[in-house]
């Protein structure tokens, strides 16, 4: 079993295929083994995930900093919830909780999360696959920007290919689990 840890919104986002997406990753991630690893939320995508996981028998780890039990209304359901002290403190419990990474729809904070799990997997200190479930659509700006940045010289090609992306599910943990 690999534990799958998922950067996401603590929003829903304004199309349906972002929560009909995040509930099929959940039920996907659980039925196919795995252990599901987020930040801990019951609102937004993090909770449709989180609970499609629970409903499809899966064991789910929250990971959140005590700053935002509140605030993001900490999912009490789950089989663990671990709190942290910080924000720091909670992507390094979720990394050292994970075999793999994918990155949903979310806002900037779901982009820091991801930007540096790439980071660190380009400088050595993991060699855990990675990715983006491009739902809708919403990461094809990001991975077009990211493809330019290669052309231009910044980003070698294969620090870029290290970033897996794919439009469905079972798509991306296929990709991912061919990695493990």
């Amino acid at each position: 079993m690999a534990r799958i840890c998922v950067y996401l919104g603590s929003r829903e986002g304004n199309s349906p295929a972002f929560r009909q997406a995040t509930n099929n990753l959940g039920r996907t991630i659980a039925e196919r083994g795995h252990g599901l690893v987020y930040g801990g939320a019951r609102i937004g995508l993090m909770g449709e995930l989180a609970n499609a996981a629970l409903e499809a028998g899966g064991q789910v780890t929250g990971v959140m900093p005590d700053h935002l039990v509140e605030r993001e209304q900490a999912h009490f359901g789950l089989s663990e919830l671990i709190r942290v002290s910080n924000m720091h403190e909670r992507k390094a419990t979720m990394a050292a909780n994970a075999d793999a990474f994918i990155a949903l729809p979310g806002g900037i904070g779901t982009f820091e999360e991801l930007f540096e799990i790439w980071t660190w997997g380009y400088l050595g200190l993991h060699e855990k696959p990675m990715g983006l479930l491009n739902i809708d659509d919403f990461y094809s700006p990001l991975m077009a920007f990211l493809d330019s940045t290669v052309s231009h010289g910044f980003l070698a090609s294969t620090t870029r290919d290290m970033l897996l992306d794919a439009s469905t599910p079972n798509e991306l943990l296929d990709a991912l689990e061919a990695q493990l």
